[in-house]
């Protein structure tokens, strides 16, 4: 088979970008296929005696058995019965033509004396260069994949089997190959057991890219597909179909149970079981009061720190955090967002789509992710907004994120160089399907996870960061998308100039802030590089912009309406607004009142599966929040009780303790080094200092019972002034406006 159209980036003497193209086109008489699937009662191989073509591969699937029971005579014998089967076996073959030889091939077919089977007959004209079936089957989310995302088996057999027989591309195997190398450097394997990973790691990578290169793509996964899954007779097949009534079924048993055990106890036993239980609660028993106990004493005062040193390099600060990387060097680009015209953030995130997935001047977009991968560790692009520490202006960068062996740092930051100039936004089929994904996505995310929109659109009404990244990533984002999706085609020009314009406004090294973690002896290395980068940058915007309005969302109480069966509730309200002073023990509070107060009476005694209460330092916004709830109202009145909660509350020394040994186990957390190097840089662009650090971690450990109950003061706040966005269904948004006239403002998205 022919290769696909491979381009690779060079580098000549004097440090210039030099792009070759190698180019083999598919010929013209590219291999076509003809696949037969065969269903038959009987044997295949027994009844159907064919001559077949030479080359034809057979490829046997899982046979299905149905079985009945038959009742012989159910007024005389009750019990005689008789059992039925059955049985439909199944086959594939797949016979390879030329396009020329198909008529030929079709009609053999029709002269083959064909009875007792099912027949279907599918022809696909294949090229190295259509991978688009495969692509489709083997992410059955993506678009064009049918509504219920159900793959037919066959059509998975028939992608195993073109990837067994064409191999997959070596630029592909490459960048896989150099993705799992820099992965185990980094060993950030999330929740992945370490010593399993570790494990996994002992395959000799070098051996196998050296069988790669002597015996190409091929050497890596046909034999294994062949050998286990197409020519496997033992090969299973599991459909699972989710049971909405299971959940249910099993509380009823559950609750029968208890009810049956209690019933069977007598008034002393019950009594004595509450004392049993009571006891238990107040006196641990011996084995556990002996047990080595985690006290305040044992955190340190201070927080952790990461190495940081600001410098400059041609007027652009850069930022260096010396960590031990295992050689890795991580690399982020921030770039400033608040001149931007208000009317073009809601294209910022397909902008930053755009740079990466529409390919440059020189490379589509397919060559350009695969020399991403085989030259570095990967390389991101996204929008960050954020409210400033002690003040209240937002702030809000594109970060352009990336990392690479320190052998690859000069590829890293060309590659950079080139994403960032070079993209070209002409694809608007591309640019299109952008759209369409980005909208589903956000539909799912307002159907499964709806309490984040309720946050964002909250935070939209409250402070100007959340107005910027509401408009980003929303309500209101979504409704642009939808808007956008039907006029692409008509204003696409319009939208290509937006997105050049997004690009020649932010793309500068005015306010340009460069982020280093690794190694000193790297990032040494690594400035002059990062010299070279920021001298191709203009040095500030070519557009005359303005700085944007502090704009903010009407303050008033929405009902996001969607067909959905479960809510998702929120009440907030800027406390900084009214007077609070930052103290440390609101991070305790806010920890405190989610486990205890909104557990108790929305998850346990209310049915939701979670509540929260949250609250934003840096902007003041305190925000009560619930999910999958299936009360609204209700829940509204838990919110609103929460500074009477405060108030009555009596907390022992134990019970406190180990609220502030939770709050600091949160901000103590582990972080891996490219997390460390990160976090510490969004620290400098939102204005943490390590003062502010400091201070607040003083007085978490300093926290007292009397920091709640006056806190319950502003928590009044909320429920006298605080604004209320829920995401819920039209009928119980009419039944909280009936209850409470004109409480909730409706807005119908889906």
């Amino acid at each position: 088979m022919a290769s696909p159209l491979r381009k690779f980036l060079l580098k000549s003497t004097s440090g210039n970008v030099i792009v070759r193209r190698e180019m083999r086109r598919a010929k013209s008489d590219s291999t076509t296929k003809m696949q037969i699937m065969i269903r038959s009662f009987e044997s295949i191989d027994k009844n159907l005696h064919w001559e077949l073509p030479p080359g034809t591969r057979k490829i046997g699937l899982p046979s299905t058995r149905s079985l009945f029971t038959v009742l012989k005579s159910p007024h005389v014998h009750k019990k005689a019965r008789e059992q039925f089967q059955m049985k439909i076996n199944k086959e594939m073959l797949v016979m390879e033509t030329k396009r020329h030889e198909l008529r030929k091939k079709f009609f053999w077919l029709k002269r083959q004396r064909i009875f007792g089977a099912q027949f279907e007959i599918m022809f696909s004209f294949k090229t190295r260069l259509d991978k688009a079936q495969l692509q489709k089957v083997l992410h059955p989310g993506l678009k064009d994949i049918s509504k219920d995302n159900k793959v037919e088996e066959h059509s998975v057999m028939m992608a195993l089997n073109s990837l067994a027989q064409e191999g997959s591309y070596s630029d592909a195997v490459d960048a896989s190959l150099n993705s799992i190398k820099s992965s185990s450097l980094v060993n950030n394997t999330g929740s992945f057991p370490h010593g399993l990973a570790l494990m996994l790691r002992s395959v000799p990578m070098e051996l196998l890219k050296a069988r790669v290169d002597k015996e190409g793509s091929r050497a890596v996964a046909p034999q294994l597909i062949e050998k286990f899954i197409l020519n496997n007779p033992h090969r299973p097949t599991v459909i699972a179909q989710p049971d909405p009534e299971k959940v249910s079924q099993h509380e009823s048993v559950k609750k029968y149970n208890l009810e049956k055990l209690k019933a069977s106890m007598t008034e002393e036993d019950l009594a004595e079981l509450a004392r049993v239980t009571n006891d238990l609660q107040s006196k641990p028993p011996a084995p556990l009061r002996s047990a080595p106990r985690f006290t305040l004493k044992n955190i340190s005062r201070k927080p952790k720190q990461v190495s940081l040193e600001v410098g400059d390099i041609n007027g652009v600060k850069v930022l260096k955090h010396d960590i031990i990387t295992n050689d890795v060097l991580y690399a982020d680009i921030a770039f400033d967002m608040s001149s931007l015209k208000p009317e073009l953030l809601p294209l910022v995130p397909l902008f930053c789509r755009s740079l990466l997935e529409m390919g440059t001047k020189d490379l589509n977009a397919l060559q350009l992710n695969q020399l991403i991968g085989k030259e570095t560790g990967g390389i991101s692009v996204y929008p960050f907004t954020s409210s400033k520490q002690g003040s209240n202006d937002p702030v809000s960068h594109i970060i352009v994120r990336g990392k690479s062996m320190s052998a690859s740092t000069e590829d890293l930051f060309n590659l950079m160089t080139s994403v960032l100039q070079e993209a070209e936004f002409t694809n608007m089929k591309r640019f299109k399907r952008f759209v369409s994904e980005s909208k589903a996505r956000l539909e799912n995310q307002l159907r499964d996870c709806g309490h984040g929109l309720v946050a964002t659109r909250m935070n939209a009404k409250l402070n100007h960061a959340g107005w910027i990244a509401e408009q980003m990533g929303g309500i209101s984002y979504l409704e642009f998308l939808k808007d956008l999706e039907g006029k692409i085609e008509q204003d696409w020009s319009e939208l290509s100039m937006s997105l050049e314009e997004i690009r020649k406004t932010l793309l500068s090294r005015k306010g340009c802030i460069v982020n280093l973690t690794s190694d000193g002896k790297n990032l040494t290395i690594a400035e002059k590089f990062v010299t070279k980068f920021l001298n191709l940058l203009p040095n500030s915007s070519s557009i005359v912009t303005s700085s944007s309005s502090n704009e903010l969302l009407p303050l008033n109480n929405e009902a996001i309406i969607i067909p959905t069966q479960v809510n998702y509730v929120g009440k907030a309200a800027n406390i900084y607004e009214n007077g609070y002073q930052l103290k440390g023990s609101v991070y305790v509070i806010s920890k405190y009142i989610s486990n205890t107060w909104l557990w108790d009476n929305i998850r346990v005694n209310g049915g939701a599966f979670g509540a929260f209460c949250d609250f934003d330092t840096r902007s003041g916004v305190l925000s009560f929040l619930s999910y999958r709830d299936p009360n609204l109202l209700k829940t509204l009145d838990v919110y609103d009780g929460t500074s009477d909660f405060l108030r009555e509350l009596e907390l022992d020394d134990n019970i406190l303790e180990k609220a502030i040994i939770g709050t600091i186990q949160d901000l103590d957390s582990y972080q891996l080094p490219d997390a460390k190097g990160y976090s510490s840089f969004l620290r400098y662009l939102s204005g943490v200092s390590e003062e502010d650090r400091l201070a607040r971690r003083e007085e978490i450990l300093s926290t007292r019972s009397s920091d709640l109950k006056e806190f319950a003061d502003i928590v009044d706040t909320i429920k006298d002034k605080g604004v209320v966005v829920a995401v819920t269904s039209e009928a119980n948004a009419d039944v909280a406006n009936k209850e409470r006239s004109n409480f909730l403002e409706m807005k119908k998205i889906l």
